[in-house]
């Protein structure tokens, strides 16, 4: 089980993608006509084997827009993880009792998705994801490794979540995940393959959400430089990006 995508949510989606670029240094990113449904429009960036999504509404009455609303501006939206077997995640997620929002079986199955309702589990929609073969990815579109670069962001390696019981939530989604919850350094963990998800008391006024991910950069320095001149460094260090914080780990 491993995390390959984070989705933010963003008003003005040019002005998000302009920040990813010139911050991260992504220079493609696919948007996936399969959101139109939603109501929305996007840009899926690849960040290694990673993936970083940012969605905009186009119409009004989108879960997207009400999440915007309801947390005073743009931020965290999803947590999308790939699972190896998408049946015994599916029973998972029935065991705990938790509602699927949305749920997809694409191409003979080789493509799978269940979305679990935020309010069954804290934080942020969580999408569990199948792809057959495991590198594939496709909601990053057919050419997205060709335009992977890693000579500034390597890849996402984290996200952290906040609410009013970190603990609580962190137990929940242990249920769902079927991955211990363990705490360490004042937070709430749930390991993965080569990352992890952290629960943390919020504490910035804005309540539950996806408040920060991890991405892994080749130069920290030079990053938060680049995000210094746009405007989106924070006093903590963190870069702003739709914002949401973003912990830059050296790769």
């Amino acid at each position: 089980m491993r995390l390959r995508q984070i989705a933010l949510v963003g008003a003005d989606l040019p002005a998000a993608e302009a920040d990813i670029r010139a911050v991260l240094g992504l220079d493609y990113a696919y948007d996936d006509p399969g959101v139109g449904k939603f109501g929305l429009k996007n840009a899926v960036f690849p960040v290694g084997e990673t993936f970083l999504e940012v969605v905009s509404p186009k119409q009004d009455g989108t879960t997207a827009g009400r999440l915007i609303e309801k947390r005073g501006g743009d931020g965290g939206y999803m947590v999308i993880l790939q699972v190896p077997d998408i049946a015994e995640a599916r029973a998972r997620i029935a065991a705990a009792k938790a509602r699927v929002v949305e749920q997809a079986d694409l191409h003979g199955g080789t493509v799978a998705m269940s979305h679990v309702h935020p309010k069954d589990i804290g934080g942020a929609i969580l999408s569990l994801d199948y792809m057959d073969p495991w590198p594939r990815w496709e909601w990053g579109g057919p050419v997205w490794r060709e335009n992977a670069r890693t000579d500034t962001s390597v890849g996402i390696v984290g996200a952290e979540l906040q609410g009013d019981d970190p603990g609580g939530m962190a137990r929940r989604w242990a249920e769902v995940l079927g991955r211990p919850a363990e705490q360490a350094n004042g937070a709430w963990r749930i390991g993965l393959d080569g990352g992890e998800i952290r629960f943390v008391q919020a504490a910035d006024g804005r309540g539950d959400g996806l408040g920060r991910f991890d991405v892994a950069v080749r130069d920290p320095a030079a990053v938060r430089a680049a995000a210094k001149a746009r405007g989106r460094l924070a006093d903590s260090g963190d870069v702003m990006l739709a914002g949401t914080r973003v912990r830059l780990v050296r790769a």
